[in-house]
């Protein structure tokens, strides 16, 4: 009670946990992205890890939880500290200054909305099958058994233009709130020393755009036909 009372409620608190569960969906998006790159070998690459990831059972299901959670407490601890600082400035200056503040800084909070309206599609695309379901429902047939075919799944869902293009403006609102996201990061930790800054800036823009560029190469690569279903034209 002293905690939530104390802690909780305090901006560094607060800060501290955005920071925290920010570590953990940085490190996810960027195994995530790792593994959708498969999509660029032979259909066996993918589909043997998505195999794989279903045998884990109990422990896909635990991870998925612990970044739920940190999804949630990230979304909501962030939410919360943007409205904070709008209520402690209700008035804006005449003159903005923004010499100081990049553009992903400033939209934080936007992004933010927009990327979790995304990951709620997301997961009713490829994940759950809700949307495109006659792709979801593809099965490849391995010897005497059949696994579902998330390489053909995926191709079929990108070669929509319009699915494509969603995905690609998500990832370009998710490189920008990565930048400032991996910034604040640091300089919550305290790492956003003179010393440092220069050094933590450089790795949050590559970072941003590895994401970037490792995303959008799949709908891009599809879109224009290199990499396609076996057999198709």
């Amino acid at each position: 009670m002293d905690f939530q009372a104390g802690y909780l409620r305090s901006s560094i608190g607060r800060k501290t946990i955005v920071a925290i569960t920010g570590i953990i969906l940085f490190g996810f998006v960027f195994i995530h992205m790792l593994g959708n790159l498969q999509i660029f070998q032979e259909p066996d690459k993918i589909n043997t890890y998505a195999e794989f990831l279903q045998s884990l059972g109990g422990l896909l299901w635990l991870a998925r939880g612990i970044l739920l959670v940190a999804f949630v407490l990230h979304v909501y601890y962030a939410l919360k500290l943007s409205l904070e600082n709008k209520k402690a400035r209700p008035v804006g200056y005449v003159k903005e200054s923004t010499i100081q503040a990049t553009v992903s800084s400033r939209y934080m909070a936007l992004t933010g909305s927009v990327l979790l309206a995304f990951v709620i599609y997301h997961l009713l695309h490829f994940t759950l099958g809700k949307i495109q379901p006659e792709n979801f429902a593809l099965q490849e047939t391995i010897g005497d058994k059949q696994r579902h075919d998330v390489y053909s799944m995926v191709i079929l869902g990108f070669k929509n233009i319009y699915v494509s293009i969603s995905y690609i403006v998500a990832m370009t609102l998710l490189a920008f709130h990565l930048r400032h996201g991996v910034t604040s990061v640091f300089q919550t930790l305290g790492l956003n020393t003179p010393f440092w800054a220069p050094k933590t800036n450089a790795f949050a823009i590559l970072y941003a755009l590895t994401i970037f560029i490792g995303n959008t190469s799949m709908p891009v690569a599809i879109l224009l036909n290199f990499v396609k279903v076996p057999g198709a034209q």
